[in-house]
């Protein structure tokens, strides 16, 4: 689905005021931000499948654009609660826009520590190696996660944001199962240990990311519902409908 940057709707929308030019702003630079971190994480995977060096550079130096997106966010949401006082929906909109930046920054320097991986890989792995060690999977999970809240935002639909909730259990049973997998590659494969290695530390980088998307799905929810889920497990439970 495009990006409409203008799809912010705030409680007043009868008369644009400068506190709704500033938050359709900030509502904007966030999806900036979201669509350069889905690009570095997705970038990562590419990098480490095919062992490409040159790729994995060029997220090392994006990394440098995903920080400066943080810190505008960070400077906007400031700005508009100093000068504007904001109230209800639209305070929650701040705070949440503030949090989720940080998520998503967080994101990027775990895409950024795959990209370095890659460069402290001597060789590519061989493509089963890869594919049992259930990075593939973890990464289809992440990436779906990452394009699921991104749509939960931009529509408004918290429904959707629960279901995140669901794919982060996925990551976690992947994540579980990593050390009895990485044994059986390691005795099926004794000449890979240092490379198997690093792609264990690819699995919980990849699993942290599903922390930070849930941690996304919570401030979604709190902005669309004033509802703060964090530490109440009873409702993250997804609707039976999707």
């Amino acid at each position: 689905m495009p990006i409409n940057p203008e799809q912010y709707v705030p409680e007043h929308p009868e008369v644009p005021t400068h506190l709704d030019l500033e938050l359709g702003k900030l509502r904007q630079n966030l999806l900036g931000m979201w669509n350069l971190v889905i690009s570095q994480v997705s970038k990562a995977e590419e990098a480490l499948n095919y062992h490409d060096r040159n790729l994995a550079m060029e997220i090392k130096a994006n990394e440098k654009r995903v920080d400066a997106f943080e810190l505008n966010i960070t400077l906007g949401c400031e700005n508009i609660l100093a000068l504007f006082s904001p109230v209800a929906a639209d305070l929650r909109f701040v705070l949440s826009v503030l949090k989720i930046a940080y998520n998503l920054e967080r994101t990027g320097d775990y895409a950024k520590t795959i990209a370095n991986i890659v460069l402290d890989l001597e060789k590519p792995l061989p493509p089963e190696v890869i594919k049992k060690s259930g990075v593939p999977a973890m990464f289809a999970v992440t990436l779906t996660m990452l394009h699921d809240i991104q749509r939960a935002f931009e529509t408004g639909d918290s429904t959707l944001s629960r279901v995140v909730f669901s794919k982060d259990e996925e990551l976690d049973t992947i994540n579980k199962g990593a050390y009895r997998t990485f044994t059986e590659l390691i005795r099926e494969n004794p000449e890979e240990i240092p490379a198997l290695l690093h792609l264990l530390s690819v699995v919980r980088r990849l699993e942290r990311i599903g922390d930070q998307s849930k941690n996304i799905a919570e401030e979604i929810i709190f902005y669309l519902e004033a509802d703060l889920i964090k530490h109440n497990k009873s409702k993250r439970k997804p609707s039976q409908e999707i």
